[in-house]
């Protein structure tokens, strides 16, 4: 379902794919079971292919991956942080429209 564009980051993979990353990430938290999480995947989906090579869309399972969750503090999901350059630029609790987040990711581009 999701797109070979949105990349799966764990624990161990966070470093090199969000920190070192070239490009601004939006990093979302997420899980199976989270509703809202499920309702903004499609639109994530899309996103990763029309910001291609501007800006990499990632997601954290936080069932599988607690150190991630609990460095960021993320208490609710769907968590988004904007990173920039290995640093949070700006972050976002809740399922946001398309515009919302264009708007978000904006910050970066």
């Amino acid at each position: 379902m999701s797109s070979e564009l949105v990349s799966q980051v764990t624990d161990a993979s966070f470093e090199v794919d969000v920190l070192q990353s070239e490009v601004p990430v939006l990093l979302d938290f997420w899980a199976v079971w989270c509703g809202p999480c499920k309702a903004i995947a499609p639109t994530l989906d899309a996103m990763a292919s029309d910001y291609e090579g501007k800006l990499r869309i990632a997601k954290v399972d936080v069932d599988g991956n607690h150190a991630t969750a609990m460095r960021f503090g993320v208490r609710n999901i769907p968590t988004l942080l904007l990173i920039k350059d290995g640093q949070v630029v700006d972050q976002r609790t809740g399922a946001l429209s398309r515009t919302q987040l264009d708007d978000f990711v904006a910050k970066v581009l």
